[in-house]
């Protein structure tokens, strides 16, 4: 399993930390910022959807300074459902029941140890399908 990862600015730092932490468990793709330089969040939103669409079962990671314009910015396009997480409850949820396929980060709101938790839940939880598998079509329909 693929896993795209990029950020803003303000996610630099612990996106460079999920990287290093888990370079030995996941296939990482790096899709950037490359520091912390100042830097638009669609972009990096705009590059991880992108990869995501031309390998249908990857995830994602995005990560910027409340998760919030990251989370939007990717959930504009077609297939795409980003979750921001800010607890394991919303992680888990957000994987069981509606298949998302991109996990998003608040760097700056969400305590690093919760942020681990987050993402290992994130990834150990699989979409549950049967009732909710209508719901997720018809969120690809809109």
């Amino acid at each position: 399993m693929k896993i795209f990862i990029g950020s803003d600015h303000a996610g630099y730092d612990l996106k460079e930390k999920i990287l290093k932490k888990y370079d030995s468990s996941f296939d990482f793709h790096n899709c950037g910022c490359y520091s912390n330089e100042s830097v638009d969040y669609p972009d990096f939103a705009k590059e991880v959807v992108s990869c995501l669409q031309k390998n249908k079962d990857s995830f994602g990671i995005l990560i910027c300074g409340s998760g919030i314009g990251i989370s939007i910015a990717a959930n504009r396009f077609k297939g795409i459902r980003a979750a921001l997480c800010t607890s394991v409850m919303h992680a888990k949820m957000s994987r069981l029941h509606n298949n998302a396929n991109i996990l998003a980060l608040g760097s700056r709101l969400t305590e690093e140890t919760d942020i681990f938790k987050i993402l290992e839940t994130f990834f150990k939880s699989p979409f549950e399908g049967d009732r909710h598998e209508h719901r997720i079509n018809k969120i690809d329909k809109i």
